[in-house]
This record gives structure tokens, C-alpha cells and sequence, in this order.
């Protein structure tokens, strides 16, 4: 299941003003795990710093901060940084209301998101109880919740440092238009080694909401000149790509080829039955499965059945694996997916087929990114979460690139263009070293016979 910010650009901006412009990792949404404390503190304990933010139909966005892990303990937790907040629609000029802890030796009483004066999921139901001059924090109801204690969501996000910027980025990319016109023009210029090959082909691959349709769009966007939504995207639960799709690019003018063909898949889920079925994804890489083919979780595709190519050459297979990974939900990620992660690499593997990883979505990741797309190489966060991915999916660093896809934009960004054709051109470097090394097999076969 694919859960998703309930918070507005500019709520969350209120947010994280409160945070020290930290970065914010949905853990819980009581909407789709549950208005319990039992649910809550399966999601939410040992994680560090939290904060709860409680959503009501009066517009009001009201919750509370504690630096502390909470464990289920029913214990009081002693915490100096623990603060209640709020700020609604009516105010959205204004600073946010910031409620300090007058007994910090009795911050947050373990057992659910319960604040004293403030206890969310109340009674394990969509409610607030509301405490304002009995409790620890003292507050005017009417700023802080509208005396409209109901609600209609609750979420708690995970608040990390994002460890600010390095003194120089650790890969160099040069950010000017001409940088974006040579790019554009290498990926133009490419061609595959092999002559039975015209165009390569690039398998796309993740979880759920991931953004492998809108990788697509992007790319598709930075050659066109303004923003497309060819592929349907979307935050829906379970996969919005129900047909494997293979997507050619058109060449805008000054260009009379596009040397790649991206290929979007089912996003990969969890449970039994669900998401994309490995004997699919096997049957993808060697090129028996034809465009627009529709997906059948329980039952992969058998062959001699329509879309099943039973002679495919090597135009038709996989020339490259991409993992595509949402950089906001790497911390996140379940030993469930990183297994399935791990078979799919597996099945890779056993073919030789190169893997590289994407990382979308690094502006929300890091607001310091969101505020200067040039700071992606300098985030100690952005490196971190790498970092992570590189271990967690067994790849080397040097295959983990980050991006940012557009999403709400109607005009193309050249920076945005440039680390999204440093993304394509380092998936041709890795297409053209497959092909080398099925040349020398070849050479070798020769030699041999």
C-alpha cells in the first residue's frame, strides 16, 4: 500500500519552519492504518523525533512534536524539545502557533500520541481530548483546534536533520544551458554497437507510486520542450501501470532519432498475488512480452497466448535494469521489498543484464534541495539515503542516481533536464557495456569454433 502526504505545499512548509527545516518521512495515516494506539505504535516507536499532525473539517493543522522515541512503555517521557503547534487556512501569512511545555519531566505520556493536554486518536477513535489549562501545555482552544476536535486525518512523519551541505559536491555537474544542449546532444548522437539493435531498451521497475510513469513523462518533457503526461501517474494504492507499456520518444525538431525505448512495468508490492509477478518480469527481459500486454498478478503469461513473442531476437530483450526508488521512502522501506528487491536483482543477474537505480522525488526529500536543485550533489542527506539504497539493493554507488521528475510544473527546467539526461546517458553507458561484452562472446565463440 502506497500512503501519501495529506500536507499542502504550503503546510508543510509551515511545518518544517517549525522543525528547523528538517526533513519530514511519512510513518502513520490513521486513515489506512488505523485510529489506534496499538496501530500507531507499530509504525511509529524507536523512530527518533516525531511529530503528529492532526487534520480537522475547520481547516485547522494542529499537532505535536517530541524529540524522544516512543517504545509502548506507558511510561512519562522527560523531553525539553517537546512543543505543540497549529496553523490553519484562515492564517496563512501568519506564523504558526508554537506551544512550549511548562513541566518538561512530564512531556508526552507513552501510550499512544498522548501529550496530556493534548491526546490524539482518543479513545482509539478519529478524535482529539482536548486539555487546555489542566494539562502541561497551556493554550486558547480556539487557535489551536477551533474547538473542532473531530478529525479527519492523522498522520506522524519522522523528523530527520538533513545534516546541511557539504563544503563541495562529491559528483561534478555543470548546470548550464549549454551543459543541457551537450547532454541533449550526446543521447541524440548515441548509438548501439550491435547493428541488429536500433534503439535500447530500458525496463523501468519499483514500488508503487515510485515514479517510474512519470520518469517517463520527464524524459518525454525534456525532449519535446514542455511539460507531457503521456503515462498515466498517480498516488492511487495499488499500481496505476496495469499493461506493460514500452514508450518511444519522439524526436523534436533538430533531432531525427531518439536512441532509446523506456518500458514501464506494474510497480512492485508486497503481498501474495500482487504487483509485478517475477515470471513476468523474467519473461520482460527476454522480450516475449509485447507492448500493452495486461498484467494478471495470479497468473503470469503463458506462452502461445496473445502478446506472448515466442521467437524474440535481441531487439526485443532488456538491455537494462531500472530500479526506481522514491527517495522520501527509503527509510521505509519493508524486509518484504527489499527481499523482493533481492529476487528481482537475483533473475537480473543470472542474465547479465546491468542494474542501475534511480532516486526520485529528492527535492521532497531535502529541503535544501527543494530550495536549489544544484545542492543534490552537496546533501549530506541525499548522499546518506544513497548510501542506504546502495546497500539495501547490493549495487555500487556509482549505479545509484538521483532525479527529480517534473509533477506540478507546466514549463521544462533546465536543471531539472540536466540530472534527468545525466540519468539516461548513464543508463546508454550501461546498455553499451552489455553490448560489448555480448561482442566479445561472440568474437570469443568465433575464435573457439
Amino acid at each position: 500500500m502506497s500512503i501519501t502526504s495529506r500536507l499542502s505545499v504550503w503546510q508543510k512548509k509551515k511545518l518544517c519552519s517549525l522543525v528547523n527545516d528538517a526533513n519530514l518521512s511519512l510513518l502513520f495515516k490513521a486513515s489506512v492504518h488505523g485510529y489506534t494506539a496499538t496501530a500507531f505504535h507499530q509504525k511509529c516507536n524507536t523512530q527518533g523525533p516525531t511529530v503528529v499532525v492532526a487534520y480537522n473539517n475547520t481547516g485547522y493543522v494542529f499537532g505535536a512534536y517530541t524529540s524522544k522515541n516512543y517504545a509502548q512503555t506507558n511510561q512519562i517521557i522527560v523531553d525539553e524539545k517537546a512543543f505543540l503547534f497549529s496553523f490553519n487556512d484562515k492564517n496563512i501569512r501568519e506564523d504558526p502557533l508554537r506551544v512550549l511545555n511548562g513541566n518538561p519531566q512530564n512531556a508526552v505520556i507513552d501510550s499512544g500520541p498522548n501529550f496530556g493536554s493534548l491526546v490524539f486518536l482518543y479513545n482509539n477513535t478519529a478524535t482529539v481530548n482536548s486539555n487546555p489549562t489542566s494539562g502541561q501545555y497551556q493554550f486558547d482552544p480556539q487557535q489551536m483546534h477551533g474547538n473542532d476536535l473531530q478529525l479527519v486525518e492523522c498522520e506522524v512523519y519522522r523528523v530527520e536533520d538533513c545534516g546541511g551541505l557539504m563544503d563541495k559536491p562529491w559528483r561534478n555537474i555543470q548546470w548550464n544551458v549549454e551543459k543541457r544542449k551537450g547532454l541533449l546532444s550526446t543521447v541524440s548522437e548515441w548509438k548501439p554497437s550491435l547493428s541488429s539493435v536500433k534503439q535500447a531498451r530500458i525496463l523501468l521497475v519499483g514500488p508503487v507510486g515510485a515514479g517510474k510513469s512519470s520518469f517517463f513523462n520527464s524524459i518525454n518533457s525534456v525532449f519535446k520542450g514542455y511539460v507531457s503526461n503521456q503515462a498515466n501517474t498517480g498516488t492511487a494504492g495499488s499500481s496505476l501501470t496495469t499493461q506493460f507499456r514500452t514508450y518511444n520518444i519522439k524526436p523534436s525538431s533538430g533531432m531525427s532519432h531518439i536512441p532509446f525505448t523506456l518500458c514501464d512495468t506494474m510497480g512492485l508490492e508486497e503481498g501474495l498475488n500482487s504487483g509485478l509477478d517475477l515470471d513476468d518480469f523474467y519473461n520482460i527481459l527476454n522480450g516475449h512480452i509485447q507492448d500493452r500486454y495486461q498484467f494478471n498478478s495470479s497468473m503470469p503469461i503463458q506462452s502461445g497466448t496473445p502478446y506472448f513473442n515466442n521467437s524474440p531476437g535481441l531487439k526485443d530483450k532488456i538491455h537494462c535494469v531500472v530500479y526506481v526508488m522514491d527517495t522520501c521512502k527509503v527509510k521505509l522501506l519493508s524486509d518484504k521489498m527489499i527481499d523482493k528487491f533481492a529476487v528481482f536483482r537475483r533473475k537480473t543477474n543470472q542474465m547479465s543484464v546491468p542494474q542501475l537505480v534511480l532516486m526520485t522525488k529528492v527535492d521532497e526529500a531535502c529541503p535544501l534541495v527543494a530550495e536549489d536543485l544544484k545542492n543534490v550533489y552537496q546533501s549530506h542527506y541525499i548522499n546518506r539515503m544513497m548510501e542506504e539504497v546502495s546497500t539495501q539493493l547490493g549495487v555500487s554507488l556509482s549505479a545509484v542516481v538521483p532525479i527529480k521528475n517534473y509533477s506540478k510544473e507546466l514549463d521544462i527546467d533546465p536543471q531539472t533536464d540536466i540530472l534527468l539526461l545525466n540519468a539516461v546517458i548513464q543508463m546508454l553507458r550501461a546498455v553499451e557495456g552489455y553490448f560489448d561484452d555480448l561482442n566479445y562472446v561472440e568474437e570469443s565463440a568465433r575464435v573457439i569454433g
